[in-house]
């Protein structure tokens, strides 16, 4: 993920309708599954809220980045889906965003459904680059990669708990509520055969167990609650971009073919599936 800070002009109308949703202090009556995409800006995160929003005519989806008015895609479906899109604010690296978030969810809708948290980085020009060597490691770059890729999401998680509740999924076994962070295959450790990218490796690595705990927590607390975690394979979008020159052709993938795999996963999910990694073909990631 490249934090980019753009300005994009939203006309009046459409400004004020993203204000009213984001900040309405009564539940509305709905039907469906209420989905939240955190880090849904472009890339997977926008594609799971646009097939969360064509596939399921009932369902409401919150959106959520870190600039309301830096994403043309997510404006774009809220024209469509203007009623069933909610957009709000949230910076993975800033405790205090979720909290409103949360607040605002439970004042819209009372409960959650599902939450998928998608945002990542992976390098920034000039900032962050994967490191090829143990030379190039820098404490900056651990910690910021850490504190995006893991700490960011699992905090969320903790604020998004008590709105977490079963229903509005046909495929989903029982009344169960569905998390799932996008991890990366290159975050496992029995996996790790080529080295290098330390700081990915490891903040990846960090995600999976903080979320294997937090799926042991819910277990043990008897919470309707399924945690997993999901490689959408090696994606055609900005994250990857620099980094695809060897990537095969059948192994580059677009975000509507990724997100389609990683949808039948959640929607299949079972409680037995609770704390495992998968990859975006189904098969379970060693650790």
């Amino acid at each position: 993920m490249k934090f980019l800070t753009m300005r994009i002009f939203i006309p009046s109308p459409l400004r004020s309708s993203i204000h009213r949703a984001s900040f309405c202090n009564s539940a509305i009556p709905r039907e469906g599954r209420v989905s939240m995409v955190q880090g849904a800006s472009r890339g997977i995160g926008l594609e799971f809220v646009r097939q969360l929003l064509e596939k399921d005519e009932k369902g409401h989806v919150v959106a959520t980045c870190r600039n309301l008015d830096g994403s043309t895609g997510l404006l774009e479906l809220k024209r469509r889906f203007m009623e069933r899109l909610n957009i709000l604010r949230l910076d993975v690296t800033d405790e205090s965003t979720m909290e409103v978030s949360a607040k605002a969810i439970k004042e819209r809708y009372g409960t959650l459904n599902l939450l998928i948290n998608t945002a990542g980085v992976l390098s920034i020009p000039n900032v962050l680059q994967p490191e090829t060597t143990l030379t190039k490691v820098q404490k900056s770059s651990l910690l910021y990669a850490y504190e995006v890729n893991a700490v960011g999401p699992i905090l969320i998680i903790k604020h998004m708990w008590p709105l977490l509740k079963g229903g509005g999924s046909s495929g989903t076994e029982g009344d169960v509520a569905v998390v799932a962070n996008l991890s990366a295959r290159v975050g496992s450790i029995g996996d790790n055969r080529l080295g290098g990218w330390h700081s990915y490796r490891s903040s990846k690595a960090a995600l999976n167990q903080l979320t294997k705990t937090v799926s042991v927590e819910f277990a043990r607390r008897k919470d309707p609650i399924i945690c997993i975690l999901l490689h959408p394979g090696t994606v055609d979008t900005d994250l990857s971009r620099p980094f695809q020159r060897n990537v095969p052709d059948d192994k580059l993938f677009t975000a509507e073919f990724s997100v389609q795999k990683l949808l039948s996963i959640i929607d299949n999910a079972k409680s037995s599936d609770n704390g495992k990694f998968f990859a975006w073909d189904g098969q379970e990631i060693p650790w």
